[in-house]
């Protein structure tokens, strides 16, 4: 808390049903700081929609609990959105908090995504961390900022409706910046601030789970936000870049994991017209439009081009 300055933000946990004593450990040592206990699990994305109903403030900054923020890393946020009203979100730069020289997975420098909805980061591209050589301290506009270190505007955010309950966790900040985008509003990375992820200290990066989420958010992401015009194209392709991903991954020895993704697959075409509902309210747009957007492939420039680094890449 020494490098969040109390006239800048006021601090407010929200608590999603936890099972541990961190409950107590948080009245016992920092009685002052609000919490806004849930009843349930509600998932990244529906705790957050919850608990920030309790908060009042101009912007929200979510932060995870696996953070560790580092000296002056709030002003540069705070400014930029008071700077520039045309944006919508920002985020600090990501880096990992075991090796602190490299950029972290889950945010890096900025992230973006590839013509088949495939999300990758300046500094992160599958799983290729590059190491923070000052290559990428500039502010540019990007696709998505990583949930894990969050900043919205709270008109916009309720204005939207926030995340969408649906995806419960991993990808609903990508959802979300689209929808934002559509909406006329810039995303941003201020590399002015840094912190440093631990990564998966929820869930670990093996798990089961978190490769489910991963891929059925995904195709809930094409299904609400690629425009007609394009969407079955992309989920047909789609369809034959995660049976590869299917079969790597068996390869590996990691059958459970692998069949999480057919798991995946079936909830989302069970799913699927409660998610054509709500492309209806999305009411997507032409790709073009959107300058973030890679119109190309990501896959192919990694796996067959073998292009590793963000700055090799032809936007």
């Amino acid at each position: 808390m020494d490098n969040t300055p109390s006239a800048l933000a006021d601090i407010v946990i929200i608590d999603n049903a936890s099972t541990d004593d961190s409950l107590e450990y948080l009245k016992s040592n920092f009685p002052d700081i609000k919490t806004v206990v849930l009843d349930k699990n509600y998932g990244f994305a529906g705790g957050y929609n919850r608990g920030l109903k309790e908060v009042e403030a101009e912007y929200y900054l979510l932060l995870n609990s696996d953070i560790e923020v580092t000296e002056g890393w709030l002003e540069p946020l705070v400014e930029m959105l008071d700077n520039d009203k045309s944006i919508a979100v920002c985020g600090p730069k990501l880096l990992s908090y075991y090796e602190k020289d490299k950029f972290e997975y889950a945010g890096a420098a900025g992230g973006f995504i590839d013509r088949y909805a495939y999300p990758f980061c300046r500094g992160r591209i599958f799983d290729t961390c590059e190491t923070d050589s000052g290559q990428y301290d500039t502010n540019i506009e990007c696709f998505w900022i990583s949930g894990a270190a969050f900043m919205v505007r709270a008109e916009i955010f309720n204005m939207l409706n926030g995340f969408d309950d649906e995806f419960f966790a991993h990808q609903e900040e990508i959802d979300l910046c689209w929808r934002i985008q559509n909406s006329g509003y810039k995303i941003v990375i201020q590399t002015k601030s840094t912190v440093y992820h631990v990564g998966a200290g929820t869930l670990p990066k093996s798990s089961p789970f978190k490769t489910y989420l991963n891929f059925r958010n995904n195709l809930y992401i094409i299904e609400k936000n690629i425009p007609k015009y394009k969407r079955n194209k992309v989920k047909f392709v789609r369809l034959f870049l995660d049976q590869v991903a299917f079969f790597k991954i068996l390869l590996q020895g990691k059958p459970v994991e692998a069949f999480s993704i057919c798991k995946a697959y079936f909830h989302f075409w069970k799913n699927a017209k409660k998610m054509s509902k709500h492309r209806k309210i999305v009411k997507p747009k032409a790709l073009k439009y959107i300058k973030t957007y890679y119109n190309r492939s990501i896959a192919f420039d990694y796996y067959l081009k073998r292009i590793k680094s963000f700055d090799k890449l032809k936007f």
